[in-house]
C-alpha cells in the first residue's frame, strides 16, 4: 500500500492515556477523538469520532495489567481503523505484554509473545513501536517493522546528573548484561552480574554474584518490575557481599504488582527509578522517581510518518 501524505493522528486508549497526551503536546497536536465503552457483559466498545482516510494513524496502547483488557482494546481499535480506511496503522505499545513468554521452557508450554505478534498483526497493524522488549529476539516474531526504542540513554542521563561517586553498575541475571553493559559504559562504572533460577514459577532465588560490589553505591538496573522478587534477592546479595546500604533501582516498566510496593520500601533502597510507559502507581512506595519517555515516542511517530531513521534517536 502506497504511503499517504494526508498527515496523521495519533488515538489513545485507555491503558495510559497520560502518556499519549504528553506525546500530542511534544507533536504540537491535540489526540484524535474516539469514544470506548464496555457493554454491560464487558465487552468493549470503540467507534472513532473523526475521518482517519488516507491518514498515518497511530494508536497509543501499553499491554500492561489488566493485560487481556487493554489488549483486546488495542486489537478493535487497529480493526475500526483498517475498516475506516486509515493508510497506515501503527500501534505504540509502549510496554508489550506477555514477552516474557517469549519460549518454552518446558514441555508444553506456549509462546505467548509470538502469539501476541501473529494477532496484533492479523488485527491490522502495519508497524510496531515498542521499548525495551524483554527479550529483543521478539521484534524477530514480527513480519512487519517493528521500532525497538530503549530508555537506556534516559535512565543513564539521570543517574550521570546525580553525579554519584562509587558506582557498580547491575544486572539481576546473565540475560540483562548486554542492556546493563550499556548503562555502565555511559556511567564509567564498573558492572556487577547475578545469576539466579526460578524454582517454580513466579518465584526467583540468586545463587551467587560476580563482581566486586564491597563498600560501592550498587544501581540495579532491570527491565521490568513486577513483584519485586528479583530486586530484593538482588539487594540481598549485593549488602551480604559488602556494599553500602545505599541501593539504587532502575527499570523501563515499573508494573508494580502484589508485594512489589513492600518489598521495595525497605531502607537499604535510597531510589526507584521507572519510565511512564505504563501508568504511575496509586500510592505505597516511597522514594519513586518517573522520567518521562514521552518525547522519545513523540519523536519515533514523527520519524515514522516522514520516514526519517528512528536509529539515529540513540547516537
Amino acid at each position: 500500500m502506497a504511503r499517504s501524505r494526508n498527515g496523521l493522528k495519533l488515538f489513545a486508549g485507555t491503558a495510559n492515556r497520560g502518556l499519549a497526551e504528553k506525546m500530542a503536546d511534544y507533536l504540537g497536536m491535540t489526540l484524535g477523538d474516539l469514544a470506548i465503552s464496555r457493554f454491560s457483559d464487558g465487552e468493549c466498545y470503540v467507534k472513532f469520532k473523526e475521518s482517519v482516510r488516507g491518514v498515518d494513524a497511530f494508536v497509543v496502547q501499553p499491554t500492561c495489567p489488566p493485560v487481556d483488557r487493554n489488549l483486546v482494546e488495542l486489537l478493535i481499535m487497529m480493526d475500526a481503523l483498517r475498516r475506516a480506511s486509515a493508510a497506515s496503522v501503527t500501534a505504540v505499545v509502549p510496554y508489550y505484554g506477555y514477552a516474557r513468554q517469549e519460549k518454552k521452557d518446558a514441555p508444553r508450554e506456549p509462546i505467548t509473545a509470538k502469539l501476541v505478534a501473529d494477532i496484533l498483526t492479523a488485527a491490522g497493524a502495519d508497524r510496531i513501536v515498542t521499548m525495551d522488549l524483554h527479550a529483543g529476539a521478539i521484534q524477530g516474531f514480527f513480519n512487519i517493522p517493528v521500532d525497538h526504542l530503549t530508555a537506556v540513554p534516559l535512565i543513564s542521563n539521570y543517574f550521570e546528573s546525580k553525579r554519584l561517586q562509587n558506582v557498580v553498575v547491575v544486572s539481576t541475571d546473565e540475560g540483562r548484561v548486554k542492556t546493563v553493559r550499556q548503562v555502565s559504559s555511559r556511567l564509567r562504572a564498573p558492572i556487577a552480574v547475578g545469576y539466579k533460577y526460578h524454582p517454580v514459577h513466579q518465584r526467583t532465588e540468586m545463587t551467587h554474584l560476580a563482581g566486586d560490589v564491597k563498600g560501592m553505591i550498587p544501581i540495579i538496573v532491570e527491565d521490568i518490575i513486577t513483584t519485586g522478587g528479583s530486586v530484593n534477592e538482588c539487594v540481598e546479595a549485593l549488602l551480604e557481599h559488602g556494599c553500602k546500604p545505599e541501593i539504587y533501582v532502575a527499570a523501563t516498566h515499573g508494573v508494580f504488582t502484589g508485594p512489589a510496593f513492600q518489598r521495595l520500601n525497605r531502607p537499604e533502597i535510597t531510589e526507584v527509578v521507572v519510565t511512564d510507559t505504563i501508568p504511575g502507581p496509586a500510592g505505597g512506595l516511597d522514594r519513586l522517581t518517573v522520567l518521562s519517555v514521552a518525547e522519545l515516542f513523540g519523536e519515533a511517530v514523527k520519524r515514522v510518518h516522514k520516514d526519517l531513521s528512528i536509529t539515529s534517536l540513540f547516537r
